[in-house]
């Protein structure tokens, strides 16, 4: 009988997270992101920006990873936003706010699309209720 678990990847550290961040948040990555519907290329040139700066993640590690950080982010954010509800924290909020929901940033927050990877553009008021199944 085959065992059930899967091989899991390293927990990320805190500095894999901030690079990580830190790259997704460049202004061609973010354009690019922005302009391509299909994004695996872009998935895989963060992953090549994180193993330059000495870390080793793939394209699907850094696909998923951006997935529940802009997911946490959201939530806060949400929760935060009504009042008479406890204030939450996000580990990571000023830096994702930079990149998704800074007052400087124009663009919109993204999403990835948890079947292929895509990473698209979403409105400000978008509730994540697509990727709720993962």
């Amino acid at each position: 009988m085959q065992s059930q678990n899967r091989k899991r990847a390293p927990v990320w550290t805190e500095q894999e997270v901030l690079d990580l961040i830190a790259v997704w948040g460049e202004e061609f990555m973010l354009s690019e992101l922005h302009s391509k519907r299909q994004n695996a290329k872009t998935l895989q040139k963060i992953s090549e920006a994180t193993r330059d700066r000495g870390f080793s993640r793939d394209a699907t590690q850094c696909r998923v990873n951006l997935k529940e950080l802009r997911q946490a982010y959201q939530k806060t954010k949400e929760s935060n936003g009504c009042s008479g509800t406890e204030h939450q924290k996000c580990r990571f909020y000023a830096e994702l706010h930079a990149v998704l929901g800074g007052a400087a940033t124009t663009t919109p927050p993204l999403s990835v699309d948890s079947d292929d990877g895509v990473l698209s553009a979403m409105p400000e008021d978008f509730v994540d209720g697509e990727d709720e199944e993962d």
